[in-house]
C-alpha cells in the first residue's frame, strides 16, 4: 500500500488531528451555549446599567435603574420583552464560540504537548499551564472579536425597544453589514483589547484549572479519567474563570456597547483603561463584579457542559481525552 492509500486509509481524526479537535469542540461550546445563555444576556444588561460615563454625559439623567439582581433581571425581560428574548443575540454567540472555543483549545494543546511540554510523567507544570491558557484564550478571542460585539450589541435591541428606541439591527447579518459600514474593518474589531485582555484572564481560570486539577486528580487520588473527575475539574475552572474574568468582562461590555462616531471612535470610553479608571471613579470598585453571580451561575454549567460534552465526543470519535 501507497504512503497516500495509508494515509487514506487512517480515521479522520488521525488524519486531521487540528481541523478534527476544532470541529469537536466547536459542536461542544455550541451546545454550551445555547443551554447557558439566558444567564449571558442578563449578565450584559446587569454590567451597562448605570453606566457614570451616560449619566455625565447627560443622555440619562433621572432615568432609574430598571433591574437589580439577576432573577429581577430575567423576571423583567420575560415579562418586557417576551422570554425567547432571553436568547437574543444567541446566533452570533454560536457563531463566536465556534471560533473562539475551537481555535482556543487547539491553541492550548499544541502549546502544551509541542511548544511547552509536558513532564515524563504526563504531568504539566502550573505556571506553563497559566502560559498557555492565557496565550490559548488571547489568540482565539482576536479571531472571534467581531462575532462577540455583533452579540452584545443584539443583547441589547431588547432594551432598546423596550425604551422606545428605534431597534440598530433587523439581524445577524444585517449587524454585521452595518458595523463594517460605519466602522470599516476596524470597526469590526471594536472593543478587542478589553476582549482579548478578559479571554486570556478567564482561560487562565478554565483551561489552566481545568486541566490541572484533571490531571492533579489523576494522579494523586483514586479517581480515573471519567465523567466524576471531569465534573469536579470543569465547576473549580467554572469558579476561577468567573472570579478572574469578570472585571475585564465589564469594561469589554461597555466599550463594546458605546456609541461611535464616524470613524468608529467611542464616544464613552478612550481605552479599556479609561473605561476601567471610570467605572470605579463613578460607581465604585465592586461595579466591576456586576453581573458576577450571573457570570458565575453561567460559567459553572457551561464548563460543566461544554467539558462533560468534549470529553464524550472526543471518546466516541476515537480522539485521546483532553
Amino acid at each position: 500500500m501507497s504512503p497516500a492509500e495509508e494515509e487514506k486509509s487512517l480515521p479522520l481524526p488521525e488524519r486531521w488531528p487540528r481541523a478534527s479537535k476544532f470541529a469537536l469542540s466547536a459542536c461542544a461550546a455550541a451546545v454550551a451555549e445555547l443551554a447557558t445563555f439566558p444567564l449571558d444576556l442578563t449578565k450584559t444588561r446587569l454590567q451597562v446599567q448605570g453606566e457614570a460615563a451616560i449619566h455625565r454625559g447627560g443622555a440619562a439623567v433621572g432615568r432609574r435603574v430598571p433591574y437589580r439582581g439577576m432573577l429581577r433581571t430575567t423576571a423583567g425581560i420575560m415579562r418586557e420583552e417576551g422570554l425567547l428574548k432571553l436568547w437574543q443575540g444567541v446566533t452570533p454567540a454560536i457563531y463566536r464560540h465556534i471560533v473562539y472555543s475551537g481555535v482556543r483549545m487547539v491553541a492550548y494543546e499544541h502549546l502544551r504537548d509541542s511548544v511547552l511540554g509536558r513532564a515524563e510523567d504526563e504531568s504539566f507544570p502550573f505556571w506553563k499551564a497559566v502560559v498557555g491558557g492565557m496565550s490559548a484564550g488571547a489568540i482565539g478571542q482576536f479571531f472571534a472579536s467581531p462575532a462577540d460585539l455583533v452579540k452584545v450589541q443584539m443583547q441589547m435591541e431588547g432594551k432598546r425597544k423596550s425604551e422606545g428606541k428605534p431597534l440598530r439591527f433587523r439581524g445577524v447579518h444585517h449587524a454585521f453589514v452595518k458595523i463594517l459600514s460605519e466602522g470599516g474593518i476596524r470597526g469590526l474589531w471594536a472593543g478587542w483589547v478589553p476582549n482579548v485582555q478578559r479571554a486570556a484572564l478567564v482561560n487562565m481560570g478554565d483551561l489552566t484549572t481545568y486541566d490541572s486539577v484533571k490531571h492533579f486528580l489523576l494522579l494523586n487520588t483514586p479517581l480515573v479519567d471519567n465523567s466524576i473527575t471531569h465534573s469536579i475539574a470543569s465547576v473549580c475552572s467554572g469558579l476561577v474563570a468567573a472570579v478572574l474574568g469578570t472585571p475585564a468582562d465589564v469594561v469589554k461590555t461597555r466599550i463594546m456597547n458605546q456609541p461611535r462616531d464616524c470613524q468608529g471612535r467611542g464616544l464613552l470610553y478612550k481605552s479599556s483603561m479609561d473605561c476601567l479608571i471610570q467605572t470605579v471613579q463613578g460607581e465604585g470598585f465592586m461595579s466591576l463584579y456586576k453581573g458576577f453571580i450571573p457570570t458565575w451561575m453561567r460559567m459553572a454549567p457551561w464548563s460543566l457542559v461544554f467539558w462533560l460534552t468534549y470529553e464524550q465526543i472526543r471518546r466516541i470519535c476515537g480522539v485521546s481525552s483532553f
